[in-house]
């Protein structure tokens, strides 16, 4: 009779399989990303709706590419209660501190003076944005673009600022850029050349300078576990500003990194969800 196997750390995988992304495909990463997890961990797959119902039968929760929490609010709210309320072990923590709890760090890093796009959500501040042909208005609890609208400057003073809204100027940029991380190492990144096509990404080489600003964000959100994305813009006098910080379930386009990057990247997450399975 063959030995028993040891018991391995047990995760609930949880993403939208079928979510439409535009320009990503969702399912694709999760399910390779998946195939890789189960060499050192027995894994299960969920939707974000069911995972509130399954979550007591694993060691811990990964949320990984569940779309935007508008689509499913509800569901969310009831699971992140139920989460902190058990001790449920969640990947990536629940405090958080970028888009997982909405798009306030935006008003807080300009008011802190750092690198990020201005924001502002009172018409009494409008006169601190700087000057712009248009302005983005959006949701503080949006995500994906849901929401949002340019409007010209004169039309701003009337928004409704009481329901959570964010206005910025529209940004000239050269183009957008992203730097990957698994709790505070970097592992790649990549850009968009064209504008007008965000998701068509190239492989980036990070400068020294690059990577400082981005750590910045990364050191702010004060994550010790965890796959964050920073997402920058590169305006056109060379300067980096933040567009946003992605804590919550950053899709990581894996499959346009080289093979030896997209190793690095899984063999990092390993050891950090059994570092953050040991700790917790």
């Amino acid at each position: 009779m063959s030995a028993a196997r040891p018991a391995r750390p047990s995760l609930l995988h949880v993403t939208d399989l079928a979510y439409p992304a535009r320009g990503r495909r969702y399912c694709d990463e999760d399910i390779a990303l998946t195939a890789r997890l189960r060499e050192d961990f027995d894994l299960a797959l969920c939707h974000p709706r069911d995972a509130a119902a399954l979550m007591d039968g694993f060691d811990a929760v990964v949320v990984r590419n569940s779309g935007p929490v508008l689509h499913y609010q509800d569901a969310y709210d009831d699971f992140r209660a139920a989460a902190l309320a058990r001790g449920t072990r969640v990947y990536n923590p629940l405090h958080g501190r970028g888009d997982m709890a909405g798009k306030q760090y935006l008003l807080d890093l300009t008011a802190a003076g750092l690198p990020v796009i201005p924001t502002v959500d009172r018409a009494a501040d409008l006169e601190r944005l700087p000057a712009a042909g248009s302005y983005a208005v959006k949701p503080k609890a949006g995500a994906d673009s849901i929401g949002l609208r340019f409007l010209p400057y004169e039309e701003l003073a009337g928004l409704p600022y009481g329901e959570g809204l964010l206005v910025q100027p529209r940004i000239e940029f050269r183009y957008e850029v992203s730097f990957y991380f698994v709790d505070d190492r970097f592992q790649y990144a990549l850009y968009a050349p064209d504008p007008e096509r965000r998701w068509v990404l190239e492989p980036y080489d990070a400068t020294d300078e690059d990577l400082r600003f981005a750590r910045a964000f990364v050191d702010w959100n004060t994550l010790d576990h965890g796959i964050q994305r920073v997402d920058a813009c590169r305006t056109p006098e060379g300067g980096l500003l933040l567009v946003e910080l992605e804590d919550l379930n950053p899709y990581l386009s894996l499959d346009l990194v080289p093979d030896q990057v997209r190793e690095r990247f899984v063999t990092a997450l390993k050891e950090s969800l059994t570092d953050f399975l040991r700790r917790a």
